[in-house]
């Protein structure tokens, strides 16, 4: 366990803040410190001077400038799900937004508010009673800022684009403490940041999101025997590479209830019932299913399928690649990995981005990589008292495994702090713009979740 550490400067902050804050504030050896200071990734072990969780925005406010003043070390904390322990930072100041998951719907304009710490069941509860589903990743319990404004891979990606696509406007407390609305018509270049270039400019407080008249949809989740992997997963190639809009197909691979590795295919039909069985169909005849079925139900349940195996206080590593498409060495790479996995908690899901995301334009928003492809994500878990060690090597060898067949860069939420290399090139052309708009809102440095706008780090990946 970490040690908490005290500076002059962390505790002149925590005076002021015990004085003006309206919320929480914890510190090292108040009750509710050590549950504040835990992420859904237990390897992750810091120990921050402070850990406030603001009552509204102008708490916000308070506590970033604060911070700045103090030249204290700040870590933003929405849903508490980033792998690699940017939300915690040591002897520093944490804002835990846990206390902002307000959402309010506008029906009649098909629009909702959520504050910066609701996270995407959150938002999916409040929406579905009309009718209406907001774009979000594929887990309840992340915090839906933290997706949203690094891209947000999702099952109605064709249909709807990413999470950031959906994104009409923020509230953001900028470094000086200040709060401003990032939008098309205030203040368009941090809005264009916003949209892909991660948590690098301020605190969100708010989100106005685009919703979509889904409720009802096509899906569910097939497990196939590993057997069968080589055969369903070329299938599924076929398959994506001709797909409607309407269809959003994840497949993977992670333990079943005897502990052995299943593939799964997922599929979202977001269009109508009836049109969508045929090819329905296809997806059950890849192989033979053992156990699973695709049916008509609710969107929001869909969204509850991986609460299985997002399982707070394991540990875990993630690595990633994009990929252009799966290719036969790609496939082979993957069963492999299934065939050797170290842990019956770790697995692998890939998530499939096209149709309407494919066509927002490149220099629309920061997000890039705006042509179809396969977003592989690796995820590693093991039980706390493990040695790490074969969990680690098994996803970063799968990782370089896929190397030769990726696209460069790659997702900015996945890549680790060893990745400074992947995570520039996945901005490509928008890296020196988003630098610019750094340096204009925060050019102190004061929020770091994304080290390719840090221009101090020197770390590379491969």
């Amino acid at each position: 366990m970490a040690l908490p550490t005290t500076s002059p400067a962390s505790a002149a902050a925590v005076r002021a803040l015990r004085t003006g804050l309206r919320g929480e504030l914890l510190t090292p050896g108040d009750a509710g410190y050590a549950t504040a200071r835990r992420l859904w990734n237990g390897a992750v072990d810091a120990a921050p001077a402070a850990v406030a969780r603001p009552a509204d925005e102008q708490d916000v406010s308070r506590a970033v400038r604060l911070a700045r003043t103090h030249r204290l070390p700040l870590a933003v904390r929405g849903g508490g799900h980033d792998w690699a322990g940017r939300a915690l930072v040591d002897g520093g100041l944490v804002l835990d937004l846990s206390a902002l998951r307000a959402v309010a719907v506008d029906r009649a304009s098909g629009t909702a508010v959520a504050q910066g710490g609701a996270r995407a069941g959150d938002v999916l509860e409040a929406t579905r009673t009309h009718g209406l589903a907001p774009v979000t990743g594929t887990v309840k319990a992340v915090g839906l800022a933290g997706v949203t404004l690094a891209g947000g891979y999702g099952l109605l990606a064709g249909r709807c684009g990413l999470a950031l696509d959906n994104l009409l406007g923020a509230r953001i407390v900028l470094a000086d403490g200040r709060a401003v609305t990032a939008s098309p018509e205030e203040h368009p270049d941090l809005f264009w940041a916003l949209r892909g270039g991660g948590g690098n400019f301020g605190v969100v407080t708010e989100l106005h999101l685009a919703l979509h008249p889904v409720s009802t949809v096509l899906a569910g989740m097939l497990l196939f025997p590993l057997a069968q992997a080589g055969a369903v997963l070329r299938g599924y190639r076929e398959l994506v590479a001709e797909a409607p809009d309407e269809l959003t197909v994840m497949t993977g691979f992670f333990g079943g209830p005897g502990g052995e590795p299943l593939v799964y295919v997922l599929p979202v039909w977001s269009g109508d019932i009836e049109a969508g069985r045929p090819v329905i169909d296809r997806l059950a005849r890849l192989g033979t299913p053992l156990a699973g079925t695709v049916c008509p139900q609710e969107y929001a349940a869909v969204l509850g399928m991986f609460d299985q195996v997002v399982v707070d206080g394991r540990h875990n590593e993630v690595r990633t690649r994009w990929l252009p498409a799966f290719t036969d060495e790609s496939i082979d790479a993957i069963v492999a990995a299934a065939r050797t996995v170290t842990s019956p908690y770790s697995g692998m899901y890939v998530h499939h981005f096209h149709g309407a995301a494919a066509r927002v334009g490149v220099d629309d928003t920061a997000f890039a990589l705006r042509r179809d492809h396969l977003l592989v994500e690796i995820g590693a878990a093991w039980e706390p008292g493990q040695d790490p060690a074969p969990h680690r090597r098994w996803a970063r060898e799968l990782s370089e495994a896929l190397a030769g067949q990726a696209l460069p860069g790659g997702y900015p939420n996945l890549l680790g702090p060893d990745e400074y290399q992947r995570t520039a090139a996945a901005f490509g052309p928008h890296t020196g713009r988003l630098a610019e708009v750094k340096d204009r809102y925060d050019p102190d440095h004061l929020f770091r979740a994304v080290a390719a706008l840090e221009p101090t780090d020197t770390t590379s990946g491969a």
